[in-house]
């Protein structure tokens, strides 16, 4: 039987490529609204990053997420991400 290929996905703080699993997708779509996206199928800008504190950290002291969705992502996505990998 063939091997299924696996999705990996690039973190946008670490630069490292995970799989799909492995990450948290955060999305801006049309209307310009920010949220957190667990099932990996909204449509919109996204922007993975990896379930790991340390690196919610550097993403909210970086700012990379504001550069790479091209708007300001408010401080309740980073507490709902924060909540999320706490789980």
């Amino acid at each position: 039987m063939k091997q299924r290929k696996i999705p990996l996905r690039t973190c946008v703080v670490t630069k490292e490529k995970y799989e799909k699993k492995d990450l948290i997708r955060i999305v801006k779509n049309n209307e310009d609204k920010v949220f957190v996206d667990l099932t990996s199928k909204a449509n919109g800008r996204g922007a993975y990053i990896k379930k790991d504190l340390d690196v919610l950290e550097k993403a909210r002291k970086s700012k990379v997420l504001d550069r790479h969705l091209e708007i300001k992502v408010p401080d309740e996505i980073y507490e709902e991400l924060e909540n999320i990998i706490k789980q």
